[in-house]
C-alpha cells in the first residue's frame, strides 16, 4: 500500500508495474477507480507510457461492449472501472471470471473510500472487502491513497490483510501558502473572489459545497468579465472539454463541486479557493492539495462562511437511513412477498426517494443482506438486518460530528498554522513544516462591489419545470393518468429564489413565518422579474393558488403583483379541504396524493386569456400541475406559472 501526498506520483507505480509485468509475459491488470475525471486522467497518463488503457463508466457506454472484447481476448494492458462496475453480476460474471485466473495485478485506488469515514462517498467500495477476501493468496495487490490517518490505515490493513506492505510518505507541501478568511455573507464572498482573481496569478480551482453555488459563483464572476465556467455532477459530456480547457489555461478556473476531485491532475495549478469549508479536514486536505504540484508556491485560500454548517449538517444527517425509514421499507417488503420496485415502494411509504435510494444501496450491501434484486424488484431475504449496522451509523455519525468541529477550529487558526494543523489531523510529522512563501491575502472587501454582488443575488431567478405526466398509478380523485395532455399541461414557470437564500430567499421566509405579509420589495423583484422573463403570449390576467391555512397570504401578494403589472387580478381556485402541507410529503407520489381532490374551481367564471399562476412556495410542482390543469380544462388560456421561492429541498 502506498500512502502519499497529492501530486506525488502514485499513479506511475501502478502503471510501470503493468508495464514490467505484461513485458515478462504476465495477464493485464484491473484498476478500480471511483471518479470519472480521474478515470480520464489515467488512461491518458497510462497510454503515454505505451500501455494499452481503456476505461469503462457510465459515459461511454457504446464503447463497452468493444472494451470488454478486447479484455477478454488480452488486447487490454489495465482496464480502469468503477466500484459499482466491479460488483455488477453480469460484469463478474461474463467478463472478470473468464480471466480472472492471468489478472496479474489488482490496483484499489484512493483505498480510504475502503474505510468508514469514506461510506458516504461509494459505499459500493466496501464490497472490496468481500472480494479481496475471495482472492487468490499470490494476487498481486496495490491499493493507493494520500489521504490515510492512522484510523483509516487500521481499517484498511484489517481488510486487505495483515501482510500489508506499506510506504508511507510526507504529507508535507512547502509549495502551498494556506489561509483562512471568515467572511459570514455570500455576498461578501462573491466580492472576495471578483476582487482576488484579477490580481491572483496563474490559474485555478474554486471548490463550492452544492451545486447551486457552483452555478452561482461561476454566473457571478463571469459577470464580472473573468473566465471561468462551473463543473459539477450535471455538467455531463462538457466535463471532459473543462478539463482540458483548465489544464492548457483557457480558463481562469473551474468553480466546482467534489465532482472536480481526486486525481485531477494539473501540476500547475497556482490556486485552490474554497468558498465554504467542507465537512472535515481530510477531505480539505484531499482538495487544496490539488494546487502548487509543480510550483514553488502556490495559494490554498478557505472562505468560510454562515451556510456551511447547515450544508455539512446536512450531508451528515442523511448519510445513513433512520431506524424509521429502515422499518417502513422492510415491512412494505413484507407484505409483497413478489418484491417492489423502487417506484412502487414510493408510492406506499412517505420517505423521498433519495432516501430509499439510500436505504436500499446500504441495506442490498450488507453482509448478509437483508434484501436482494431481482429484476427490477427487491425482494427480503432470509437474513435479518443486524445491530451492527446501527452501532456502525452512530459510530460514523459522531465521527462526522468530530471531524466537522476540527474543520471549524481549522477555520480559527492565525496565518502560518494551517499546514501543521493538517498534517497533525491525518497523523503525519509536522516537524518540517516551513512558515509560508507568500504573503496572506487581504480579508478586506470593497463594499461597492459587496452591493453589487447582493443585486446580482436578487436579479437570479430559477426555472420551474412543468410536470407532462401523472405520477405512477394516476390521480384517483380527478380520474387521470399517464401523460398530461398538453393543451392542459402549465408552461415553462419562473421562482424568484430558494427558500431562506442569499438573495431574496431571507425575506420570504420572514414574511411566510414572521410578519405573514410579504414585502413591497418582493412585489417589486417580482414584477422586474416578470417584465425581463416577457412570457408569450403574455398573461391577460393573475389568479393564485389558495390555502385554506394561510387564506390571505398569497392572494394579498398576488393582487398588489397583479396591480403592479397593470393587470386584473381573478380568484378562481379553492382549497376543497385540508390536506396535510406539502412539505410533510417526501415524495414525488405522496405529493402527488396529497393534491389528488384537494383543488377545484370556485364556481366564478374563468377569463379565456393567458394567466400568471402564483404562489409562494413550490416544491414537487404537483400544486402547479394540478391548478394549471384545471385552469385549462376549463377554458383559460396559457398558464405561466410564478413562485417566490423553490424550497431547495433537492440540494
Amino acid at each position: 500500500m502506498v500512502v502519499q501526498k497529492t501530486g506525488w506520483g502514485k499513479s506511475f507505480v501502478y502503471f510501470i508495474a503493468n508495464k514490467l509485468l505484461r513485458e515478462s509475459g504476465n495477464g493485464p491488470a484491473l484498476l478500480i477507480s471511483p471518479l470519472l475525471a480521474l478515470m480520464r486522467n489515467q488512461v491518458e497518463a497510462a497510454r503515454r507510457m505505451g500501455l494499452r488503457a481503456e476505461a469503462i463508466h457510465s459515459e461511454n457506454p457504446t464503447d463497452h461492449a468493444r472494451i470488454e472484447a478486447a479484455f477478454l481476448h488480452n488486447d487490454v494492458d489495465i482496464l480502469l472501472i468503477t466500484p459499482e462496475r466491479f460488483a455488477n453480476q453480469r460484469f463478474s460474471t461474463q467478463v472478470l471470471a473468464p480471466v480472472a485466473g492471468q489478472i496479474s495485478l489488482l490496483v484499489i485506488d484512493e483505498a480510504h473510500c475502503i474505510s468508514d469515514w469514506g461510506h458516504d462517498f461509494r459505499p459500493h467500495y466496501r464490497l472490496l472487502e468481500r472480494i479481496v477476501r475471495t482472492l487468490p493468496p499470490n494476487l498481486r495487490l496495490l491499493a493507493t491513497t494520500a489521504t490515510a490517518n492512522d484510523r483509516v490505515m487500521d481499517d484498511l490493513m484489517a481488510v486487505l490483510g495483515p501482510k500489508l506492505d506499506i510506504s508511507r510518505g510526507d504529507l508535507n507541501r512547502q509549495s502551498l501558502t494556506l489561509q483562512t478568511i471568515s467572511l459570514p455573507s455570500q455576498a461578501e464572498r462573491l466580492a472576495w473572489l471578483a476582487e482576488k482573481l484579477t490580481t491572483l496569478h496563474g490559474h485555478g480551482i474554486i471548490y463550492t459545497l452544492t451545486v447551486r453555488d457552483a452555478n452561482q459563483v461561476a454566473d457571478w464572476l463571469k459577470s464580472r468579465g473573468i473566465n471561468v465556467e462551473a463543473y459539477t455532477g450535471d455538467t455531463g459530456d462538457r466535463r471532459e472539454a473543462l478539463e482540458q480547457a483548465l489544464l492548457k489555461n483557457e480558463v481562469k478556473a473551474l468553480v466546482g463541486t467534489t465532482a472536480l476531485g481526486m486525481g485531477y491532475d494539473k501540476p500547475d495549478l497556482a490556486f485552490v479557493i474554497h468558498y465554504q469549508a467542507p465537512g472535515s479536514v481530510v477531505h480539505y486536505y484531499q482538495q487544496v492539495g490539488r494546487a502548487g504540484r509543480a510550483l514553488d508556491t502556490a495559494y490554498g485560500v478557505l472562505l468560510s462562511g454562515d451556510e456551511e454548517t447547515d450544508i455539512t449538517d446536512w450531508f451528515i444527517e442523511s448519510a445513513f437511513p433512520t431506524r424509521r425509514e429502515v422499518a417502513e421499507v422492510i415491512a412494505e417488503l413484507e407484505a409483497e412477498p413478489g418484491g417492489l420496485s423502487v417506484p412502487a415502494i414510493l408510492s406506499k411509504v412517505n420517505i423521498s426517494k433519495g432516501r430509499v435510494d439510500k436505504t436500499i444501496d446500504l441495506l442490498a450491501l450488507e453482509s448478509p443482506a437483508p434484501i436482494a434484486k431481482d429484476g427490477s424488484k427487491w425482494q427480503l431475504t432470509a437474513a435479518n438486518l443486524s445491530e451492527s449496522f446501527w452501532q456502525r451509523a452512530e459510530r460514523l455519525t459522531a465521527l462526522r460530528r468530530d471531524e466537522q468541529q476540527q474543520m471549524q477550529e481549522y477555520v480559527g487558526l492565525p496565518f502560518g498554522e494551517h499546514m501543521g494543523f493538517l498534517i497533525k489531523a491525518l497523523d503525519g510529522d509536522a516537524s518540517a513544516v516551513c512558515p509560508p512563501g507568500l504573503p496572506s491575502l487581504s480579508a478586506k472587501v470593497d463594499p461597492a462591489i459587496v452591493l453589487e454582488a447582493v443585486a446580482f443575488l436578487r436579479r437570479t431567478s430559477l426555472p420551474i419545470e412543468p410536470r407532462k405526466k401523472w405520477p405512477d398509478g394516476g390521480m384517483p380523485h380527478y380520474a387521470v393518468k399517464g401523460l398530461i395532455a398538453p393543451g392542459n399541461q402549465a408552461q415553462p414557470g419562473k421562482a424568484l429564489c430558494i427558500w431562506g437564500d442569499a438573495g431574496w430567499g431571507g425575506l420570504v421566509r420572514q414574511g411566510k413565518y414572521h410578519d405573514r405579509y410579504f414585502a413591497d420589495d418582493l412585489v417589486a423583484a417580482c414584477a422586474k422579474m416578470i417584465q425581463e422573463w416577457n412570457p408569450q403570449p403574455a398573461p391577460t390576467w393573475v389568479t393564485c393558488v389558495p390555502s385554506l391555512r394561510h387564506p390571505d397570504l398569497v392572494p394579498n401578494f398576488a393582487k398588489r403583483l397583479a396591480a403592479a403589472l397593470g393587470l386584473p387580478f381573478h380568484t378562481v381556485l379553492e382549497k376543497t379541504d385540508d390536506r396535510p402541507e406539502q412539505k410533510t410529503m417526501a415524495n414525488s407520489t405522496q405529493q402527488a396524493r396529497n393534491i389528488d381532490g384537494s383543488l377545484a374551481l370556485n364556481g366564478q367564471p374563468v377569463p379565456h386569456g393567458p394567466v400568471l399562476l402564483v404562489d409562494d412556495m413550490v416544491d414537487s410542482r404537483w400544486t402547479l400541475t394540478v391548478s394549471a390543469w384545471l385552469l385549462r380544462k376549463n377554458g383559460s388560456g396559457e398558464v405561466w406559472p410564478m413562485a417566490l421561492s423553490q424550497t431547495g429541498h433537492d440540494e
